[in-house]
Formats: C-alpha cells, sequence, structure tokens
C-alpha cells in the first residue's frame, strides 16, 4: 500500500462536490429568509447594528444585506446581487434576492438526483429567455407626461417602503426631482442624471410633510460677512468661480531677502494690488452673488462688500456644478476670464435661511432649473436616514419609466402569468431539461407567495385561487393586493412596477443561480505568503482615498 499523496497543505480545507452545493444552496436560502419579511407592504422593519455602533433601521434590501457581515463565500455573491440590482434599476432588491433563493431551492432536488448542475443551468437559461418573452407580450406602454399614472406607479414601488404613510408625498417629490433633472438626448431618450443633480438635503426637525423639491439648490453655507452682505435678493446676477479670491502664494517656498524696508511695503502693496485687480474684474460684471469654491480673503470680501455684492466661500464642488446646473451659470476657473454668458440671470431669489440652528443659503425660483434640490425634514436621524432611502428607490423608478414608459403588472401578478406561461410551455421540451424548466416555473411563484405570507392569510388557499386564475397564462393582471391579501385587479389597484426592474430582476435572479449551482469545489484558507520570523503585521490605518473626499464629511471652517 502506498502512503497516501498530499497534494494541498495542511492548511487548506476543500470541500467538493455535492456538499458544495448543499451548502451554496443553504446559504443562499438564509439569505433569502433573512429579507423574505421585507417583500410588500405589509413589510417589517429590519435594525442593523453597524461596526461603529450607529443603528440602521430600514426594510430596503440592499441597506440590509450591505450591513451584514457573512462569512459564507456564496451568500456574498448573493450580496453583490442585490447591489447591481440597486445600481441598474433601483429597485426590486429585496425581490431578487428571493427569486434567486428560490430558484436554488428547487435546484436542490434535481442535485440530490445525481443531474448535472450545467443540465438545470440550460433549463434556466431557456426559463429565462421564455420569461423576458411573457413580459413583453404582457407590457403596456404609458405615456410618461401623465401625471396621475407616473404616481400610481411611483407609489406601488414605495408602497413597500416604510414611508408608504406619506405615500403620495414621497412619489410627489420624486416626480418632481426626476422630471426637472430629466435631459433630453433625441431620438426621444431621457438621460437622467440622479446622483449628480439632485441632491438630498436632510435637516433634522419639522414635519415630513415639510419635505419639498426646490426649484433650485440649497446648501449649508451662510455669507461670508454676515452683517455686510444682503441675504436676500431678487433675481440675482450669479457668478461661479473654483479659484481662490486670496493672494496666490508661490508654488514653492520662495526666499526673498529684503535690503530696504520700503521693499516690504511694496510686497505688500503688490498683493493687495493683485486681489483688488481680481475683484475688479469679477465686479465689471455688475453680480449679486459671487460664489467660489476655494478660499475668500478678509480683503477680497471687503471689496465685494463695498460694492454690495454677497459672496460665499469654500463650496463644495458638486455643489457648485448643480448651482450652475439650476441658474445658467458656468463655472469660471480664473477670474480674468469671465465673459457676460458666464453670470447665472436663472434665479428668480438668493436667500440665507435658519432652518434648526443651521444657515442655509437658498438659490430658486429658478426659470428653468436642470437641478434640483430635495429637502426632507423629519423628527428623527434615523428616519430621515430611511426616507431617503425610499426616495432614491422612487427616483429611480421614475428614471426606469422615464427612461423606458413600459409597465408591468405589480403584487405578483407578473411572476404568475410568467410561471403559468412556462408551465405550459414546458410539456413541449423535449428530454431531461423539462423537470428543471418547470421547475423554474414553479419557482416564479415565490414572490407571490411571500407577498401572501407578509399579509398574513391563508398561503395555499390564496395561491390555488391565484393559479387557478393564470392557469393558461390568461388574466395577467390579477394579483394579490398586498395591504389586504385579497386578491384584486392590479389595474383597478394601480399596482404596477416598471417593466425594466422586473426583466433586470429575472436576469439577475437567474443568472445568479446558475453561477452558484455551477460550484462544485470549494477551497478555503489560501494564505498569503509571509517571511518567516515575520509575525501577523499590524493592520494598516484607513486611509480616505480621493473618492471618499466627497462624502458628507466636510472640514468644517
Amino acid at each position: 500500500m502506498h502512503a497516501p499523496v498530499l497534494v494541498l497543505k495542511d492548511s487548506l480545507k476543500r470541500e467538493s462536490g455535492s456538499r458544495v452545493h448543499h451548502a451554496n444552496i443553504q446559504a443562499s436560502k438564509a439569505v433569502a429568509d433573512i429579507i423574505r419579511t421585507t417583500l410588500g407592504p405589509r413589510s417589517m422593519l429590519k435594525m442593523l447594528l453597524d461596526a461603529a455602533g450607529g443603528i440602521v433601521v430600514t426594510n430596503d434590501g440592499n441597506a440590509i444585506l450591505r450591513e451584514l457581515d457573512l462569512a459564507h463565500p456564496a451568500a456574498k455573491s448573493m450580496i453583490e446581487l442585490s447591489r447591481t440590482q440597486d445600481e441598474e434599476v433601483g429597485d426590486g432588491t429585496t425581490s431578487v434576492i428571493v427569486l434567486a433563493g428560490e430558484m436554488l431551492h428547487v435546484a436542490e432536488a434535481f442535485i440530490d438526483k445525481n443531474y448535472h448542475p450545467t443540465v438545470i443551468c440550460r433549463a434556466y437559461n431557456k426559463a429565462l429567455e421564455d420569461a423576458v418573452a411573457v413580459l413583453d407580450k404582457i407590457a403596456m406602454p404609458i405615456d410618461v407626461n401623465d401625471r396621475a399614472k407616473m404616481l400610481g406607479l411611483v407609489k406601488s414601488c414605495i408602497g413597500t417602503k416604510f414611508t408608504s404613510q406619506f405615500g403620495d408625498l414621497i412619489a410627489d417629490l420624486a416626480i418632481d426631482a426626476t422630471t426637472t433633472v430629466g435631459v433630453d438626448l433625441g431620438q426621444g431618450l431621457r438621460e437622467v442624471d440622479i446622483k449628480k443633480y439632485i441632491k438630498v438635503e436632510k435637516v433634522p426637525g419639522g414635519q415630513l410633510e415639510d419635505s419639498k423639491v426646490l426649484s433650485g439648490v440649497m446648501f449649508n453655507k451662510d455669507v461670508v460677512a454676515p452683517g455686510k452682505m444682503r441675504r436676500k435678493i431678487v433675481n440675482p446676477r450669479i457668478i461661479l468661480l473654483d479659484s481662490p479670491l486670496e493672494y496666490k502664494k508661490g508654488e514653492n517656498q520662495t526666499n526673498a531677502e529684503l535690503v530696504r524696508e520700503e521693499d516690504w511695503g511694496l510686497l505688500l502693496k503688490l498683493e493687495e494690488e493683485y486681489i483688488e485687480n481680481l475683484c475688479m474684474q469679477i465686479l465689471k460684471f455688475k453680480p449679486d452673488l459671487v460664489i467660489t469654491e476655494k478660499g475668500l480673503s478678509d480683503l477680497a470680501c471687503h471689496y465685494l462688500s463695498k460694492a454690495g455684492v454677497s459672496a460665499i466661500r469654500r463650496l463644495r464642488k458638486t455643489d457648485n456644478n448643480r448651482i450652475a446646473k439650476a441658474c445658467g451659470a458656468t463655472v469660471v476657473n480664473r477670474p480674468d476670464e469671465l465673459q457676460e454668458s458666464d453670470v447665472g440671470t436663472g434665479a428668480g431669489l438668493f436667500e440665507v435661511k435658519k432652518i434648526g440652528d443651521e444657515f442655509f443659503s437658498f438659490i430658486v425660483e429658478c426659470k428653468d432649473p436642470k437641478a434640483c434640490t430635495v429637502l426632507l425634514r423629519g423628527a428623527s436621524k434615523d428616519l430621515l436616514n430611511e426616507v431617503e432611502r425610499n426616495l432614491q428607490d422612487a427616483m429611480s423608478v421614475a428614471r426606469n419609466i422615464i427612461k423606458n414608459p413600459k409597465l408591468v403588472p405589480g403584487g405578483g401578478a407578473t411572476e404568475l402569468t410568467v410561471s403559468a406561461t412556462l408551465k405550459q410551455k414546458s410539456q413541449s421540451i423535449e428530454g431531461i431539461e423539462k423537470w428543471p424548466y418547470e421547475a423554474a416555473a414553479i419557482a416564479f411563484e415565490a414572490i407571490p407567495r411571500t407577498l401572501a405570507q407578509n399579509c398574513g392569510v391563508n398561503v395555499i388557499r390564496t395561491m390555488t385561487a391565484l393559479q387557478g386564475k393564470h392557469a393558461n397564462g390568461e388574466n395577467a393582471w390579477i394579483g394579490i393586493d398586498g395591504s389586504t391579501g385579497a386578491i384584486a385587479d392590479m389595474k383597478e389597484c394601480k399596482i404596477w412596477d416598471a417593466y425594466n426592474v422586473k426583466a433586470q430582476t429575472f436576469k439577475t435572479a437567474i443568472e445568479a443561480a446558475s453561477m452558484l449551482l455551477r460550484i462544485d469545489d470549494i477551497v478555503s484558507g489560501i494564505k498569503k505568503k509571509q517571511a518567516p520570523g515575520a509575525s501577523q503585521a499590524p493592520s494598516q490605518p484607513t486611509i480616505e482615498q480621493e473618492g471618499d473626499a466627497d462624502n458628507e464629511q466636510m472640514i468644517p471652517e
């Protein structure tokens, strides 16, 4: 008998074959179960403690999974799913996980029967193509300018969220904001850049009903010299700079030896003249408001306030871009290059208001703003964070509709139609792939089933009734009314979903399920090579990258 050969190191763990499949499926199901209860209007909230000890209260699938720290690799890839979903379409983060979990769950039976994973994946991909075809069939086009329809749509998207009590309010905010910043690209395409041009300002205090979309922008800054400068200007002429209005220091350190005392006075005079020059170049255009991203020296401040110009300094770059979009100004890099066309005249009012205990500058009543600020008020920080997340979802849905104006029924109706059609088709499929294909069809029912569970109705009765209604792929619009659990016509209840959210959900879920099924080996415990003698190196302190700099932590002035 030969001695056994050790190929892998001792420290490595290797699992292979069906054990891996089972482990992956278990892990994915566990993830799906965590957020299963957050699907639908009757959803529960989750409270998470993050590493720093702060709390997050939410039922947004992505927000929950983002906070979880998981050990299992398969579970981690499930989390990636909801993240892609969030970045792509912004909604359906919960459904994607529930669906993927269910797809893997039904595959488990086939793996026990020694089906080959690629067979199952082939069947799944076939099912996916057919599912998208069904979506195309039942989708109905919508007129983007029909406000009532849009409202219904956005409302059904955030009906599942915490803010559904204020459903109309948030839906209104989202539609206002997205229609404001939409830019026509021609060929009937609209581009809506939520991230750049819609700023959500959260101000604790007041009531949620006080939230509004400003026809312009606001930012958390006051004028430089509050006593001397005007804090309310009607129809201001606005100049935006991103250069400092202070004496320019040399790039590298310079030493100047002064022999005569008068030279020192001369140097100071030069500095003053330089600044005066800068200010004069700006004042040529008779602005009422000068905003710069960099510093503004006392002297410059003096010249400006003498001319009756309000000035604001050290504004964030992103905010400056928004102001430029809102009032039609151009951000200028050097004061000597200013032209009349760079002055923004689109704003109707500049004023500084005190909200809570901070001063905010408003540039509002713009004529045709291409950027806006959503002002959220609310009782507590946690509440505001949750409202902001919901608003983000609502805006994404509004954006999706503007980009691709097609609707499919919500309330689990789409999934049931897809499921019924696939069941019919499975009869005509030859060979071994028939069974996994049929299983995929059944897996789609996870969504309406979960909805029914969360409403607390008799799941089995409701599901059989629904399946009966959908039997041959007809009655595409019958689904579950999420608040009562009754079976209803989604057209009448105005419960709709955006077509590309659904399509993306199906695609992401099935592709992920196929990927996880194809894994048949997990090798863990791969260590980085360390120099002998070097013990565990102390972990490096994290250094903020340039990318993080635009986040909320700004250096106070």
